[in-house]
């Protein structure tokens, strides 16, 4: 049996996913036939169907009048008319296993014996649904994800018995619906994207119940600091606890190791489900009604994202050492499943894979679980230091690290990062004028490497910069100083207007010269221990590399003037409160936030940054109508790009866009 040959499909079930893939398979041309137990809930399907295929039409993505597709679905009370002369049969009833047991007995009875019975479970086990049926080869999983007409996502998964032939025509049939099929090659607990997921939720769970931090923080830290779309906690609540508490049960007595966390069974026994009741972890204004928790970043602050995401990590690592899916395959299922910014194998790689090795150690030796155990893949990575990103080599394989060292920087390409360090740590990064030289020279040379998107400036040693080299101050004359001023300004100009986006790495002092270095930068991220400040009056002068101009543009004027007037240095906390840095993050997370920024800037458009970079910067200097015709006709120029049209057909699409620049 081939997709080729497919005209009838039947759909067991008309609930949110049987409804949803029957209303995707008639849109996809099929005729397709619907059974349930009552006639109110077939008229209650058709009807959401009904609206469904409305709202599609009227967006433009539905082609076809809503009444022909409508035309092609059939409902019936009968399961054997429903299923008589079907080619396809797809079960979409609760995950009870009996149920489904005994659905496909009656149905492998009926159905002709070429068709192939596929169940849209989400954790149960297809070998044992199979065993109910005398032709466990044709028996195969077919997990659809929720809603089904909008997630491109679709799981096949192999029974223990299941042939070639049923797998290969369910994948090109899951293509056909317009869908991106994913083969798990062997029947375990949760598939892929379950595995995932539950080791997320869970973990975070107990994250919560051990006290390290409170649900708002974990949700915080998983929304800004991993850029998950939902917390765990507010997940938990939109899917329903119930749901994920039968999805965990039912992995776990199959063999899943894990530590179910008591919170979500006590939610489960309080009535407390989520959204759908009103109320799960957190409270909503009425049953049905969801609102998103009100977080910031910085409740998230605390809150180790690392250890909440090695879980998933290891759980990934386990999945592709055993063969149930490749390394590409996993990463897609967590981005078109779980909607996830990149496959937690991606993360892991950006992270350090010694540091998800340390997290699940640590994690282990809290627990004293076993769930923590670092999968042997993961410690033969680290032992054969394949790490990720920052050693050239991880789950996938980088560009390899160029580095160079000058007499003042050292400069370390990471394509598509490029590392600027100042390099005078016996001197705490003193800025002298060979160092403005070659600062000079490296952002020019950086700026015309198509392989370096983003640059990331930071010191080497205690400092960012401490300042300007005062050694060198000692019988300066005016004229001199007005020159070695004019070209501190014109380097840090050249770091303001660069076609690409520049983070400071903030680490230690960043004090007079060193701050001004920072403030040119696009986006500033600031250690915990940093002290920023403009000391110059102390020593009967002023800031003569910006500090009189970016100063006052980013936070106050007077603010500014108190900063400059006392000579004071500030905590890297209150440089966040008044607008000098952006983000402060604890001392040994500097570098990982400054990369993990950097990879995501540099996934977007290079022009449509660059053009964003000007209006602002040119903006600010002009008044409000100069500076929206700035903004216009940058915004007009950026449709004549091939980034613009790659955007727009991978937003049509539903996929990642991959820009060029062009």
């Amino acid at each position: 049996m081939s997709a080729a040959g497919v005209r009838k499909i039947a759909v067991i079930g008309a609930g949110v996913m049987g409804h949803g893939i029957a209303e995707v398979a008639a849109m996809a041309g099929y005729e397709v036939w619907m059974n349930d137990i009552a006639e109110e809930f077939l008229k209650r399907a058709m009807e959401r169907i009904e609206q469904s295929l409305r709202k599609l039409r009227e967006k433009g993505t539905l082609k076809e009048d809503v009444e022909t597709v409508l035309s092609r679905i059939h409902t019936s009370l009968s399961l054997e008319e429903t299923v008589k002369g079907a080619d396809f049969v797809i079960e979409a009833v609760p995950e009870n296993l009996d149920l489904k047991k005994e659905i496909f007995s009656k149905v492998d009875k009926i159905a002709p014996p070429h068709a192939i019975l596929a169940t849209n479970t989400s954790s149960l086990p297809i070998s044992e649904i199979a065993e109910a049926t005398e032709r466990p080869d044709k028996v195969v999983g077919m997990h659809f994800f929720n809603p089904p007409v909008v997630m491109p996502l679709v799981e096949v998964i192999r029974g223990s018995k299941t042939s070639d032939e049923t797998v290969n025509a369910t994948v090109d049939l899951a293509r056909r619906l317009g869908k991106t099929p994913i083969v798990v090659a062997r029947d375990v607990p949760g598939f892929i994207v379950n595995r995932i997921l539950v080791r997320v939720l869970n973990n975070a769970c107990w994250y919560v119940r051990r006290g390290k931090a409170s649900m708002e923080e974990v949700d915080a830290a998983a929304r800004f600091k991993l850029e998950l779309p939902m917390g765990p906690f507010e997940l938990m609540d939109f899917i329903g606890i119930d749901i994920m508490h039968s999805i965990i049960k039912a992995m776990w007595e199959r063999g899943f190791v894990i530590q179910p966390c008591p919170a979500i069974e006590e939610k489960v026994k309080a009535g407390e489900l989520g959204v759908k009741s009103g109320k799960g972890f957190y409270t909503y204004p009425a049953a049905g009604k969801f609102v998103r928790p009100q977080l910031t970043r910085e409740m998230g602050e605390k809150v180790d994202a690392v250890e909440l995401i090695a879980p998933a990590v290891n759980e990934a690592a386990w999945l592709l050492r055993e063969g149930i899916a490749g390394r590409e395959d996993i990463d897609r299922a967590c981005e078109l499943g779980l909607n996830y910014p990149r496959g937690v194998l991606r993360m892991a790689d950006e992270i350090g894979i010694d540091r998800i090795v340390e997290a699940l150690t640590r994690l282990k030796e809290e627990t004293g679980s076993n769930e923590y155990e670092p999968d042997p893949l993961l410690k033969q990575m680290v032992q054969e230091g394949k790490l990720g990103v920052k050693a050239g080599a991880g789950f996938y394989e980088y560009p390899k690290a160029e580095e160079r060292k000058l007499s003042t920087l050292v400069v370390r390409i990471e394509p598509p990062i490029a590392w600027v360090y100042l390099n005078r740590p016996e001197r705490l990064n003193a800025v002298n004028v060979e160092m403005l030289n070659e600062l000079g020279s490296v952002l020019d040379e950086l700026e015309e490497r198509d392989d370096v998107r983003v640059l990331i400036v930071t010191g080497k040693g205690k400092a960012f910069s401490a300042g300007a080299d005062v050694t060198q101050f000692k019988g300066m004359t005016p004229i001199k100083a007005f020159r070695f001023s004019r070209k501190f300004q014109e380097v840090l100009n050249k770091i303001e207007y660069l076609t690409k986006p520049v983070i400071m790495a903030i680490n230690g002092y960043a004090l007079g010269g060193g701050i001004e270095i920072a403030m040119s930068g696009d986006i500033r991220i600031a250690a915990e221990s940093a002290r920023i400040g403009q000391p110059e009056i102390n020593l009967g002068i002023m800031p003569g590399a910006g500090g009189t101009q970016r100063m006052p543009r980013l936070t106050w004027p007077s603010r500014a003037k108190m900063l400059i007037y006392t000579g004071d240095a500030i905590p890297a906390s209150e440089a966040l409160k008044i607008g000098l840095v952006d983000l402060v993050v604890p001392d040994d997370k500097l570098e990982e936030e400054a990369r993990r920024l950097a990879l995501k800037l540099a996934e977007k458009p290079p022009i449509a940054l660059l053009a964003a970079k000007y209006a602002i910067q040119f903006g600010m200097q002009a008044d409000i109508r100069t500076g929206l015709s700035i903004e216009s006709a940058l915004f007009s120029i950026l449709f004549s790009t091939r980034d613009f049209e790659e955007g727009v057909s991978a937003f049509l699409e539903k996929r990642k866009p991959k820009f060029r620049g062009e």
